[in-house]
Order: C-alpha cells, then sequence, then structure tokens
C-alpha cells in the first residue's frame, strides 16, 4: 500500500501540541533513535506509527533531513495571531504584567508539558485594535488553555527566542555592573568576601552558568 506523506514547510505547519508530545518522548533517558525517529515522523507527518514502519528506510531520512532544516529556521516574535475566530495579542507592555501573570508564567514557561499554559498568559483575546496599537483581556486563570496546543509553533517559538534573548540582555547587565562593583572594592573587602565564599566573583560564576540554562533549543 502507498502511503502518501505530507511533510510541514515551515513550523506555521506544526502545532504546538505536537511539538509538546515530540518533547515528551525526546528525552536523555531515551535513547532509542530509532524510535524516536518513528515517532518524528509519525508526529509532525500525521501518519499513524504502523504506516510510518512500511516507509522506505531512504525516504524517513528524506524527511528526517527535511524536518531537520525547518526547525532549524530562526523565529522572530509574532505579536498578533488567529486562532479559530479569535485574534490574539501578545501582551503589549511587559512592565505592566501583574504578580499573578508573573507567578504563572514562571511556572510554566520552563516546562514544555505545560507550555501552552504559559501562552496563555502571554496571548490573550484583543478588545481593541488601532492599526499598530492593541489593547488586550485582562489575565484571569482559565480552563481553556487546551486551544493554545493548535497555536502554530512559530508564534510560541518566536515568543520563546524573545524571552531568551530579553533573559540574556539583562544577565549580561547584571555581569558588567557586578564587574564594575568588584573594581570599586578594595582588595581587602574583596579577600574578605571570597574567604566567605559570598564574593563576587563567585556571584558571577554563578550567573555565567544561569546563561547555558535560559537556552531554548530550537532543534
Amino acid at each position: 500500500m502507498k502511503i502518501e506523506i505530507n511533510v510541514p514547510d515551515s513550523l506555521k505547519e506544526i502545532t504546538l501540541g505536537q511539538y509538546q508530545k515530540f518533547e515528551k518522548l525526546n528525552t536523555k533517558e531515551n535513547k532509542d533513535t530509532t524510535f524516536l525517529l518513528q515517532k518524528m515522523v509519525q508526529i509532525f507527518c500525521n501518519l499513524d506509527l504502523k504506516d510510518v514502519a512500511t516507509i522506505k528506510y531512504k525516504s524517513v531520512k528524506e524527511v528526517i533531513k527535511h524536518l531537520n532544516k525547518v526547525f532549524d529556521v530562526k523565529t522572530d516574535l509574532i505579536p498578533t495571531f488567529k486562532l479559530g475566530d479569535v485574534e490574539y495579542g501578545f501582551i503589549p507592555v511587559l512592565d505592566n504584567m501583574t504578580l499573578g501573570e508573573y507567578i504563572d508564567l514562571d511556572t510554566y514557561l520552563g516546562d514544555w508539558e505545560n507550555m501552552h499554559k504559559a501562552m496563555s498568559v502571554l496571548y490573550r483575546p484583543i478588545t481593541l485594535n488601532n492599526k499598530n496599537r492593541y489593547n488586550i483581556e485582562d489575565y484571569k486563570e482559565s480552563d481553556n488553555t487546551e486551544l493554545f496546543k493548535d497555536m502554530p509553533l512559530n508564534i510560541a517559538m518566536g515568543s520563546l527566542v524573545f524571552f531568551w534573548n530579553l533573559n540574556n540582555e539583562l544577565l549580561q547587565i547584571t555581569l558588567r555592573y557586578l564587574n564594575q562593583e568588584a573594581k570599586k572594592m578594595n582588595m581587602e573587602k574583596r579577600l574578605a568576601l571570597e574567604e566567605s565564599g559570598v564574593g563576587i566573583n563567585q556571584s558571577m560564576d554563578s550567573l555565567r552558568k544561569m546563561l547555558p540554562g535560559l537556552m531554548i533549543s530550537q532543534n
């Protein structure tokens, strides 16, 4: 039986929910590469696993190569998008986030299993749209977060890359500030702090170690 394979040409054609399914399997503990390749084709090409097994190995390799290119494309923040009949907008001013928004976003953002919930904090229905300016609904915890699993992956990735860049910039500013402060301190105080285990160099090292952890992988 001939199997028709519909391979996505961009992240727009992949949903956040599909990527969450794959990320759940793509763990350090799961070292079965063949199984992961099968699941990759199954999930992103919308096939049954039993059908994937009947595809020629050469064709599977070509699909995987193509998918890797799709995931390698860099994404930018997309402020608005439409899901169903509703237009959603990214939080216009991050400085105006409420404590509730911040807590929920901090809880969900680092966990792919809950990434659709993070997106429901960042993107909310637009209430007023005036050219380049728009307002969105006030934040309230919702039971409708599951619908964000259907959002295009390029939009979700774009917002994550935006936050990584923002965090990276803030950390670099902090590192520069700590360097400047270290130069102002006299040697005696620096030695005392370092001996007590809370020296400025130790703080800087800790911050540097945090940087890789904030990186969002798109592979």
